[in-house]
């Protein structure tokens, strides 16, 4: 930005490393890893499901190149080796080395303060603010540089997320597994008791691993009870049986190998053969009677039955005996027939958890609210009220709600509060995968997760997890006590992985715990009331219509009120807030007006809390060209500049070859309040321009995909825009950020130059050479060819000649063109034409009435504006009253 071009308010600002180069490929190669191994990269993460985390290495690196700017002095920071909490010497990095390394950071070579990531840096006397603060990742990762953080969010589900992870750093582990060990004592074999199988190798019990249900309905014709399999899948073979699969028997029950369960089979059993792939329901949720062929759909069959019946039909099983006494894995560890024994055991536990009374109180009981993804919606086609669930607690069958009962009273008499709340954090986290609204994943030999789709999506041959757990298995409440306790660790003495030659690298333990000098707060944002108060605002915000967080968190929300609901306010209603959430929601009649509405109304808190030379920056991810327009809107009209944006990952979908495009990006923007007049032409020509030193440099110096370079394109177009909106005129009217937005989304995503660009490109040079000329071809559509044709360039030895309307060879060529009424007449032919014939004072009317002046008008409007001559726009008798506002540098 020129000196001319920057605000009152921008003037005189320190530039952030940020705004002028971040390591991309570095965060991404680390965020890649990270992505699939949260658990060991940053553990606190995993201590409970928040939606749409992003990876704790961005947050890091953000935080680390926007803090930091040119005037940053040797008092304002520190810097330790991690393990030895002593400031580095002449054998590592220095506090001069670092200072320097903030001036050296460029689009180019951005990694000089990278070398500072393993690092354990502390900034002074820095404050950040994020306002919607989900699961916590900026606060944390803020905390571990020594800044100041407040939180804000509307959600309690993360707010007590959030907090739990702040407050691990100054938590004792050895009290926290204490107390693990006294619900162990009084609850674990309680609740393993039902969960025991007759072991097919013997006269002894194994431990039940995951137990397989499927929903029956009668047929509406002969009254047949009809299993709601879509195929006979159980699970891909294991171990020497690795290339079969097992498969139900739908005649005898039996769980069988087959080679191939798309292909006719035998059962091994009975002798059945039946096809595994063809199941009793079809497409479009109708299910099939195998004895009379009657076809019904579900729904309407649960609207005239009510909710289906469930039946117990397999279990996968781990024997510990027969492990140890050393057969095969195949023999200890796999799937058979639910058996007269198994179902028993559930029945008795039935009938206890229906006269324990008692344990009534520690199970939610809220009634399902109505939303946008509980009842079919636009963004939801499931409903679970069409398959007969009213409550919360019908998501759970009986052994499910005793062994969660148990527990949770268990964990309400803990003497330490910390400990409950640790411990109620395993609890809640654990109910994604123990429901009866989640399946098995059969290629995988796992449960799934209830919120693999955001959604709430009824499960019609659910799978029921070992509450407890047992050695085997996933997502059990002992294996998410482990990850809560893994996460307080963490939190205690982080560490930092990043990626060296390929390979992975852990830093020793940094000194200072998580946590410290954090504030977090559940409300709602707009009620902040801070002022110039805050260095940077670092977030993640709301995503149009993502997610709904305030539906889905209520599925934890209910239970953890019931410990809750006495100690923390925000705890004491049936449901989360909805109608203050910041997104769009078709149930309660939210729609893209409101979100603009309402994400105007939080920018504008975030830039009052700001400090005049503050920082926002934020990730944001949608494929949706109104939901962008809406953004940068939004962002203009409360007065902020975008100054960069980048690539979070390199998984982004490519700008070229019409492919639908899906944004996944950090955002930098700076307050800003004045911005000068600009015409579109003028606009795109810069946008242009910016784009090529854009792509030179990147594709020179850097090693990003196509879709990242289009990413920090993208950012760039928006830079150039926000410095003039409300100020870009087209055709005399004023452009709106959403019509931007979409010409920038066409301009990316062609990533190419035209024929008139490059003409217009090689008018703004007032010295174009062949070499100039060559490399605007090589990221164009135009043929070199084509354009030495029509004469719009020549050599005349070692001569670059444009062939503009003044030159005989170009008007030759037009000339004839015309006369010959040829229909492949170009726009740039046509005002070439009539710009001759102005200049000779011949009649231009016939030919502006035949030929489309909007066209034409544009085309002039560009060709003024590059050669600074105003009689393109006369000869078609438009006089532009802000001229000088546009020309003037």
């Amino acid at each position: 930005m020129s000196e001319q071009e920057q605000s009152k308010r921008s003037e005189g600002r320190p530039e952030l490393p940020i705004e002028r180069g971040f390591p991309i490929e570095r965060v991404n190669e680390i965020a890649e890893k990270e992505g699939r191994a949260k658990q060991w990269y940053r553990p606190v993460y995993t201590m409970h499901k928040w939606w749409a985390r992003r990876p704790g290495c961005l947050f890091r690196a953000i935080t680390l190149y926007s803090l930091l700017d040119e005037n940053t002095t040797l008092d304002d920071v520190e810097v330790y080796e991690p393990g030895e909490n002593k400031t580095l010497g002449s054998n590592g990095l220095s506090k001069e080395d670092l200072i320097n390394a903030i001036g050296d950071v460029s689009m180019d070579d951005p990694e000089s303060l990278w070398d500072f990531y393993p690092k354990d840096i502390r900034i002074k006397n820095k404050k950040i603010l994020d306002p919607f603060m989900g699961g916590g990742t900026s606060l944390v990762e803020a905390s571990r540089f020594g800044v100041d953080s407040v939180g804000v969010d509307l959600n309690p589900v993360a707010w007590f997320v959030t907090k739990k992870e702040l407050d691990a750093g100054q938590t004792d582990v050895a009290e926290l597994e204490a107390a693990f060990e006294e619900v162990k004592e009084d609850v674990a074999d309680d609740i393993l008791q039902y969960y025991q199988t007759p072991c097919p190798n013997g006269d002894h019990d194994a431990d039940v691993m995951y137990n397989f249900w499927v929903m029956e309905l009668d047929c509406v014709s002969c009254g047949h009870t009809v299993p709601l399999f879509k195929d006979y899948r159980v699970a891909k073979g294991r171990f020497e049986n690795d290339d079969k699969y097992n498969v139900l028997c739908p005649d005898c029950g039996t769980v069988t190998l087959v080679e191939d369960w798309q292909e006719e089979s035998e059962c091994n059993e009975c002798g059945n053969e039946w096809n595994p792939k063809e199941g009793n329901v079809t497409r479009g949720g109708y299910y099939n009677c195998p004895d009379c062929g009657q076809k019904e759909s579900i729904i309407d069959g649960i609207a005239d039955q009510g909710k289906p019946d469930t039946r117990l039909y397999a279990v996968e099983y781990y024997c510990e005996d027969c492990d140890q006494q050393g057969r095969r894995k195949s023999e200890h560890k796999g799937y058979k027939k639910a058996g007269a024994a198994d179902k028993a055991i559930f029945e008795e536990a039935k009938r206890e958890w229906e006269t324990r009374t008692d344990l009534h109180e520690y199970v939610p009981d809220e009634a399902i609210p109505e939303g946008a993804i509980t009842a079919a919606s636009s963004i939801s086609g499931n409903d679970v009220f069409r398959y007969g669930y009213e409550r919360w607690e019908e998501m759970f069958n009986e052994r499910q709600l005793l062994s969660f009962s148990k527990l949770l009273k268990r964990i309400s008499t803990l003497q330490s509060q910390a400990a409950q709340e640790y411990l109620l954090l395993a609890f809640t986290d654990a109910l994604r995968t123990n429901t009866m609204m989640v399946s098995y994943d059969t290629a995988y030999n796992k449960i799934g997760d209830f919120f693999r789709t955001n959604t709430f999506d009824p499960a019609t041959y659910p799978v029921e997890n070992n509450v407890w757990g047992t050695k085997f298995g996933r997502g059990t409440f002992t294996s998410s006590w482990d990850m809560v306790k893994r996460g307080v660790e963490y939190a205690n003495a982080p560490t930092d992985r990043y990626v060296n030659n390929g390979e992975s690298v852990e830093t020793d333990e940094f000194a200072q715990p998580i946590g410290l000098n954090s504030e977090v707060y559940q409300d709602d944002m707009r009620n902040i009331t801070a002022e110039d108060e805050f260095d940077a605002v670092i977030t993640d915000p709301p995503y149009y219509d993502n997610i709904i967080y305030s539906e889905v968190a209520d599925y934890f929300y209910v239970w953890q009120k019931i410990l809750l609901e006495e100690e923390y306010p925000g705890f004491d209603l049936d449901k989360t807030p909805r109608a203050e959430s910041i997104v769009t929601n078709p149930y309660l009649d939210k729609t893209a007006e409101d979100f603009e509405h309402e994400m105007g109304q939080a920018l504008e808190v975030i830039n009052r809390a700001l400090k005049d030379d503050g920082t926002l920056a934020f990730t944001y991810h949608h494929s949706d060209e109104e939901s962008w327009g809406e953004l940068l809107e939004s962002l203009c009209n409360n007065d902020f500049e975008v100054t960069a944006t980048y690539p979070i990952n390199s998984d982004l979908m490519k700008f070229i070859g019409g492919e639908a495009v899906s944004f996944d990006i950090v955002i930098v923007a700076r307050p800003t309040e004045e911005r000068t007049p600009i015409s579109w032409r003028r606009l795109r020509i810069e946008i242009l321009n910016r784009l090529e030193e854009i792509q030179e440099s990147l594709e020179e110096h850097r090693d990003l995909s196509e879709g990242d370079i289009g990413v920090v394109e993208m950012g760039a177009c928006f830079s150039e825009y926000s410095k003039h909106h409300g100020e870009v005129r087209r055709s005399g009217d004023i452009m709106t950020a959403k019509e931007a937005v979409q010409e920038i989304y066409g301009i990316i995503q062609d990533n190419a130059l035209g024929e008139q660009d490059i003409f217009l490109a090689l008018q703004r040079n007032r010295s174009p050479s062949y070499n100039d000329f060559n490399k605007l071809l090589r990221r164009s559509e135009a043929s070199e060819e084509e354009m030495r044709e029509k004469a719009l360039f020549r050599m005349e030895g070692n001569d670059f000649i444009i062939g503009d309307w003044r030159d005989q060879k170009r008007q030759a060529y037009v000339q004839d063109k015309v006369t010959g009424e040829n229909g492949d007449l170009t726009v740039l032919d046509k005002a070439h034409f009539l710009r001759y014939r102005y200049e000779e004072d011949k009649s231009t009317k016939e030919y502006l009435e035949r030929w489309n002046t909007d066209d034409l008008q544009e085309l002039c409007e560009g060709l003024a504006e590059a050669t600074g001559d105003e009689t393109y726009l006369n000869m078609l008798g438009v006089h532009n009253t802000n001229w000088d506002e546009f020309t003037d540098e």
